[in-house]
């Protein structure tokens, strides 16, 4: 993650401020809205204002994240977390998609919370760095999610 701290002070970032800002807003906007069916298209529609305002690069890989997350487990809702799209079961968030360009990274991320059922053994992988989002590559996005929320 890049850093763009001025001073000596080993604090957050300004792009971690920035997230932190985008996720204490998402939680006033969720109290606000009105029965669960209204909170789950908002939700939605939240998520894909977000990817639209992405760079093209990001916006394609997080189109395409999006669509398989959504068929390969609908028991999960699409909803904005710390300004990403995310994927929550009950609420509770098993799935991110974070775009290069939100910390200044040379990658986007999938990355999957410890909500997401992927234990193996004692030691596994909990996000994957993607630069493209290939066939073969939402073959294994979607095989990663149904094995989170199984």
């Amino acid at each position: 993650m890049a850093s763009t701290r001025t001073s000596g002070y080993e604090g957050f970032t300004a792009e971690e401020r920035a997230a932190m800002k985008e996720h204490a807003q998402e939680l006033r906007t969720a109290a606000r809205r009105g029965s669960r069916a209204d909170k789950e298209a908002e939700a939605e529609r939240s998520v894909l204002a977000k990817i639209a305002e992405m760079p093209d690069s990001d916006r394609v890989m997080a189109e395409r994240v999006h669509a398989v997350v959504t068929a390969a487990a609908p028991v999960l809702a699409p909803k904005l977390w710390y300004g990403m799209p995310a994927y929550a079961r009950d609420g509770k968030v098993v799935c991110f998609f974070q775009s290069a360009q939100k910390f200044t990274a040379r990658y986007a991320t999938l990355g999957f919370s410890d909500q997401a059922k992927l234990d193996e053994g004692t030691m596994w992988a909990n996000a994957f760095a993607l630069t493209e989002v290939t066939p073969e590559v939402e073959a294994r996005i979607a095989a990663l999610v149904k094995r989170a929320v199984s």
